[in-house]
């Protein structure tokens, strides 16, 4: 098998198992609207999205080690693909028809994308001053996107697609850096990027566990998109990849961009919010109550006229 193809099938699995851990932030993310970071950490749901995305992580670090960020990246979007029918599933409703148009267009842009950059394994690396460029551009980024006051939603959402976009570069810096016999194993750079890397995916996490309180299908498919432009801005710029075909490929691969990108804007207008299931009215009882009430309130008094047959109304002989 192929380094490419090792890369491919690893992104893939990585997709799916981002895509149960975005609906499981969004599921917990829609019943504790307004919980703390401390509460929310003593959650055992929080913590099996974490296990879930840290799964994810782990294999989009070894896609890395045999794929160019260019495919890499771009296949994350498949995490939306995955999300639809997932969430459906847990929703306990069928996929619609405008969502598999969305998932054949995000299918055919992304197939667009691989051709043009499928390339070699990846050897350039971030340079220290270069990451630290990088890492202060996009906190400055996040921050006014993600500033105090701001209402949660897309705009949390690109913070988050930004932030994992760059750890995933930094990564591949970790990755190709520490496997180089040429030098040592915990040199500075090495140590120095994978705190980054670790700072930046765990912003990545929280900003969208408050981007999916709007619910999922728009903040994900946000994320989606910042995450590989972000990671490709930084592979095209930075590490010197290249896509193929020259003039050809870059048109290919734009043709593909605007392919996916009408995919996951269907995907988002598509998907409906999730029906309250019975774990929605045991959390939420007051809703519950509410939504018995009409059945078993009872009907309002009815005001009836006064009796006109008492003795101050009776007709004198």
């Amino acid at each position: 098998m192929s380094a490419f193809l090792v890369a491919v099938v690893l992104s893939l699995v990585s997709a799916v198992a981002y895509a149960a851990a975005a609906v499981a932030q969004e599921r917990l993310a829609s019943r504790s609207a307004g919980t703390g970071l401390l509460r929310l950490l003593a959650r055992g749901a929080w913590w099996a999205s974490v296990g879930l995305n840290a799964g994810g992580a782990l294999l989009h670090v070894v896609a890395l080690r045999y794929g160019p960020l260019t495919v890499v990246q771009p296949l994350g979007a498949l995490t939306l693909v995955a999300a639809v029918p997932l969430g459906a599933r847990v929703a306990g409703r069928r996929v619609g028809a405008a969502e598999w148009r969305g998932t054949a267009f995000t299918l055919l842009g992304l197939t667009a994308i691989l051709v043009a950059a499928s390339g070699s394994a990846p050897e350039d690396v971030l340079s220290v001053p270069e990451a630290l460029a990088v890492a202060g551009a996009t906190a400055a980024l996040a921050g006014v996107l993600a500033r105090p006051g701001a209402r949660p939603g897309l705009r949390h959402a690109t913070a988050s697609g930004a932030a994992s976009g760059v750890a995933s570069a930094l990564t591949q810096t970790v990755t190709v850096a520490a496997t180089d016999r040429s030098g040592p194993l915990l040199s500075v750079q090495v140590v120095g990027v994978a705190l980054l890397v670790a700072a930046f995916a765990a912003a990545g996490l929280l900003l969208s566990q408050t981007a999916y309180r709007g619910g999922l299908g728009a903040p994900l498919a946000v994320v989606t998109l910042a995450n590989p432009v972000a990671a490709a801005v930084i592979g095209l710029a930075l590490l010197g990849e290249r896509l193929r075909g020259g003039a050809a490929g870059a048109l290919l691969a734009l043709a593909g961009a605007g392919l996916a990108g009408w995919g996951v804007v269907l995907l988002s207008r598509a998907a409906p919010d999730p029906a309250p299931t019975a774990a929605d009215d045991e959390e939420h009882p007051v809703a519950a109550v509410l939504a018995l009430e009409p059945a078993t309130a009872s009907p309002e008094p009815v005001l009836l006229p006064r009796p006109t047959t008492g003795p101050e109304h009776l007709t004198p002989l």
